[in-house]
């Protein structure tokens, strides 16, 4: 089955075909950095870094960009309020951007330019929309005329007499500025400078850059005037993904983007996440709480990528014991002294296959995932005959297979579990030290504290000691 993606532009589920066969050129609209990430932002990254390991599984090669908004109001604000500068807090929260994404399991994009960086790149792109007729000055300030560009409005579907002004809440109605506007849909490609802002030199003065041309400029500047694949989350898709298309085709003449693709939104509990409603919650916080990375992946991953998401308590342990339903599976090997080898994950297999026939279909990770649990509940079957009975119902060589193709596709989708057994810990570890251990855990499991109780069983398991869970009780044996 051929790749088919869903086009936010074209409103239809297209086949995949890229400008140059066998790349990718795909760009990922990233995080304004002047707060800590939260829920929405793991969404995004976990949904964008999938779609590129799995087309590189399926043999692309693939350019992958994403930016850093770095001067930007509320980097400003947040400046002002710790007596700090825009570049101490921007550095600060990138730092913390990385930290957080390598918990998360998320593999570093090929580059991630910065609008500071860009400078060069953003005024020459509002120079060539002014000289073809797309932008005017007003007052140190330079706007993209809306009207101008007949085809405003194809991404979003939205007509200009039904635009609000100010939608994206980055522009303030009652500000003096704003009525140096022609139009009231026009938005600013460059701002003049402000007293105690930082600014750089323009054919228009000290300023800085509008939030939407930064895009546009980084894009040009790091993938060329087409690209394959232009991400983010849906509330990027008016006003900003919008913009950028007036912007960009405005000066090529040629598409901006083949496919626009986007992510649905996170809510906590039903709502809308909001610091005000007490329900703001960061990528740190969550983990730091003890929830496992992998099951924060997984929770994300069962959603089809265009749907909204709903984050509960419930949610999460249901993914957390969805993970250790995995993790078991992927463990396998190792227990039982195997090592990946030769593998060779191109070699055709039914799983793979079925693998590859579900996520093909716009990319279908939860389709994708029902090939990955079967495996690992096979595989965890076939540990507990072996346990019991010292042997497998199934030949070796096909459950070596097996658990290798389980491993290489949980690798597609980031969800990796390592084996940290230590010989001398093992033989440490007494079979009363064990059974208090267990009790602990079942005490835990009364008291509703699932994040303790998968947290002993989590831990017993990097030992190489395996919890096995019936109606008379908790049996253990070691790896």
């Amino acid at each position: 089955m051929t790749l088919t993606v869903y086009n936010t532009l074209s409103r239809r589920q297209e086949p995949f075909e890229t400008v140059e066969p066998g790349k990718v050129k795909m760009y990922y609209c990233g995080v304004t950095v002047y707060d800590y990430c939260h829920l929405g932002h793991a969404r995004a990254c976990i949904v964008w870094d999938v779609v590129r390991r799995y087309l590189q599984f399926v043999g692309y090669e693939v350019r992958y960009v994403q930016n850093f908004t770095d001067v930007d109001d509320k980097i400003l604000n947040r400046a002002r309020q710790e007596h700090s500068t825009m570049e101490t807090i921007a550095d600060r929260f990138i730092k913390a951007y990385f930290e957080d994404m390598a918990r998360l399991n998320i593999k570093e994009a090929s580059e991630y330019p910065r609008a500071t960086h860009t400078m060069n790149g953003i005024t020459r792109l509002i120079h060539e929309l002014e000289n073809k007729g797309y932008a005017y000055p007003s007052n140190g300030d330079v706007y993209y005329s809306v009207r101008a560009f007949p085809e405003y409005g194809k991404l979003s579907g939205r007509k200009l007499e039904n635009s609000q002004a100010g939608a994206s809440g980055r522009v303030d109605l009652e500000d003096p500025e704003y009525q140096r506007k022609k139009d009231s849909a026009d938005f600013a490609l460059w701002k003049a400078a402000k007293p105690g802002e930082p600014a750089w030199e323009s054919p228009w003065g000290k300023g800085r850059p509008g939030w939407h041309i930064e895009c546009s400029a980084m894009v040009r500047d790091r993938l060329g005037e087409t690209i394959d694949i232009h991400a983010g989350g849906e509330d990027l898709i008016f006003p900003h993904h919008e913009n950028e298309i007036a912007q960009s085709e405005a000066v090529t003449g040629k598409p901006l983007s083949r496919y626009w693709m986007h992510n649905g939104m996170v809510k906590v509990d039903g709502e809308k996440m909001s610091k005000s409603l007490g329900n703001f919650t960061t990528i740190r916080d969550l983990l730091d709480r003890g929830v496992d990375p992998m099951a924060v992946r997984l929770f994300v991953l069962m959603a089809q990528y265009r749907t909204p998401i709903d984050f509960t308590d419930e949610a999460i342990q249901a993914a957390t014991n969805g993970w250790h339903t995995l993790k078991e599976g992927l463990l396998f090997g190792y227990q039982l002294g195997w090592g990946m080898g030769s593998k060779n994950s191109s070699i055709p297999n039914s799983f793979i296959e079925r693998f590859i026939e579900a996520v093909n279909n716009d990319f279908n990770f939860p389709g994708g995932l029902i090939v990955l649990f079967e495996l690992a509940k096979e595989l965890r079957r076939e540990r507990n005959i072996f346990v019991h009975e010292g042997k497998t119902e199934t030949a070796p060589l096909e459950l070596l297979k097996q658990w290798q193709t389980l491993v290489t596709l949980a690798g597609v989708l980031g969800l990796e579990a390592e084996m940290k057994v230590e010989t001398s810990v093992n033989k440490g570890l007494s079979d009363a030290e064990i059974e208090a251990k267990i009790q602990e855990r079942q005490d835990a499991r009364i008291a509703k504290n699932f994040v303790l109780s998968d947290r002993i069983r989590d831990e017993l398991l990097s030992q190489g000691i395996t919890l096995i869970d019936s109606r008379e009780g908790t049996r253990w044996h070691r790896n």
